[in-house]
C-alpha cells in the first residue's frame, strides 16, 4: 500500500522486492529472446554457408562441358579449368568440399562431364568415383599405322608412340594373329565408345574383339567362297577404296581383281604403286614409278601385296565379300575425271579407253 507525505510516494519493502524480481525476470526473458535470435541467425548463416558449399548450384556453363584429367594434371590446374571452362561461381567452396571429402589429393584420370547448375557435391562425387563419360571414337580414311597412332594420340589419353611401338613389334602382332604388314586389318572403321583414359593394351584388346565380332560366320563363309582369308579381303578392299571415288563401283572392281587373281594376271593397281613410292598425291603414274622394287608394286609382283595399303572401310570390305560376277579384266579411269572407270573384257578395248584417258591427261598438262 502507498502512503502520502508531502506529495511523496513510498514503497514498502515487499513491494520493492516484487518490482526487483519482475525486473530481473524481464531482463532474463529479454536476454533469452536475444540469445535465441542470435542462435537462430548463427544457425541460419551456418546452414546457408553449408548449403552453398554442398548443395547449391555452382557451375553455370550454358551447356555440359568436359574436363580431362591425365596423370600430369594437378589439383590447382583442375580448379583453374573448372573456373574457365565450367563457369564455376565459387571455386573456394568447391575446394572446401573437396578437402572435406578427401578428394583434392586423389585425382582420378578420365573425361568428366560438368552439367549446368551442378552442385559441388555432385561433381566431387563424380570425380571421386571415377564416373567418367565415354568418348565416341571414329576413325575413317586412315592410311597408315603412323596416322592411326597420331589420331588416337589426339583423341585419347594414351600415347600414340606406345601404340606405334606395339604395331611395330613382330611378337606382339603375332600374338594378335597378324604381322607388322597386316596389323592395320585388325581395325574396323566405325564409331566406338571408349573411355578417354583407356590404356594402349585395353584399346588394342577392344579393337581385336570388334574385329572378331565383324568377322562373323556369314562373312567368313563369303570370304572362303571368294577364295580369300579375312586378311586378304582387307588387303583387296584397301586397294579398291584407293582406286575409286564411286562406292557403287566397289563390287565391280572387286570382281575384276578376283578375275585377275584367278587367271594369274598381276593386279597392276596404280594405288599399290603410289603406296610403294610413298606418295598418294601422284596424279599420273609414270614408267619410273612402275620400276620401283617393292612387294607392294603389283605391276612387278603378281598376287596381293603383303598387307593393306590403308585401313579399308566396311563398305569396301563388304564389296569384296559381295563382289559382282562378270568377265571384266581391265579398267581405266574415265577421261572426264569423275573418279569413275571404264571397264573392259579385252585388252584391245582397254587400250582404247586408256588412250582417251592419256590424251586428256596430256591436254590438261598433267605429266
Amino acid at each position: 500500500m502507498f502512503f502520502r507525505k508531502k506529495d511523496a510516494i513510498f514503497v514498502t519493502d515487499s513491494e520493492n522486492q516484487f518490482i526487483k524480481c519482475m525486473n530481473k525476470r524481464f531482463i532474463f526473458h529479454h536476454w533469452i529472446w536475444i540469445c535465441s535470435i542470435a542462435v537462430f541467425l548463427i544457425l541460419f548463416c551456418c546452414g546457408l554457408w553449408i548449403y552453398r558449399i554442398i548443395w547449391a548450384p555452382n557451375f553455370f556453363s550454358e551447356k555440359p562441358v568436359y574436363v580431362y584429367i591425365d596423370e600430369h594434371k594437378d589439383w590447382d590446374q583442375l580448379c583453374r579449368e573448372l573456373e574457365d571452362s565450367a563457369a564455376c561461381l565459387h571455386i573456394a567452396s568447391f575446394r572446401q568440399l573437396a578437402s572435406w571429402m578427401n578428394y583434392a589429393g586423389h585425382l582420378k584420370t578420365g573425361r568428366y562431364r560438368v552439367d549446368p547448375k551442378m552442385s559441388n557435391l555432385d561433381l566431387v562425387r563424380r570425380l571421386r568415383s571415377g564416373h567418367q563419360e565415354a568418348v565416341r571414337l571414329t576413325f575413317i580414311g586412315v592410311r597408315s599405322r603412323e596416322e592411326l597412332a597420331r589420331r588416337m594420340d589426339e583423341e585419347l589419353m594414351l600415347s600414340g608412340d606406345e601404340l606405334l611401338r606395339m604395331m611395330n613389334d613382330s611378337a606382339w602382332c603375332d600374338s594378335m594373329g597378324f604381322n607388322k604388314q597386316t596389323i592395320v586389318a585388325m581395325f574396323i572403321p566405325n564409331t566406338y565408345e571408349v573411355y578417354w583414359n583407356v590404356s594402349p593394351e585395353r584399346f588394342m584388346a577392344r579393337m581385336k574383339r570388334e574385329y572378331k565380332a565383324f568377322w562373323n560366320d556369314a562373312r567368313r563363309q563369303k570370304a572362303q567362297a571368294a577364295g580369300l582369308t579375312p586378311i586378304e579381303v582387307s588387303v583387296l578392299a584397301s586397294i579398291i577404296e584407293e582406286e575409286s571415288a564411286a562406292v557403287d563401283e566397289y563390287p565391280v572392281i572387286a570382281g575384276l581383281y578376283l578375275n585377275r587373281l584367278k587367271a594369274g594376271i598381276p593386279l597392276q593397281a596404280d594405288p599399290t604403286v603410289k603406296f610403294a613410292v610413298g606418295d598418294f598425291s601422284l596424279r599420273r603414274v609414270l614408267d619410273k614409278h612402275l620400276e620401283v622394287d617393292s612387294p607392294y608394286n603389283t605391276y612387278k609382283y603378281a598376287g596381293l601385296p603383303p598387307g593393306p595399303i590403308r585401313i579399308p572401310s566396311i563398305q569396301a570390305l563388304d564389296a569384296v565379300l559381295n563382289y559382282t560376277k562378270h568377265r571384266y579384266l581391265y579398267m581405266c579411269a574415265k577421261e572426264d575425271f569423275s573418279g569413275r572407270h571404264n571397264f573392259a573384257v579385252t585388252l584391245a578395248e582397254h587400250n582404247r579407253n586408256a588412250a582417251r584417258y592419256r590424251s586428256e591427261l596430256n591436254r590438261r598438262k598433267i605429266f
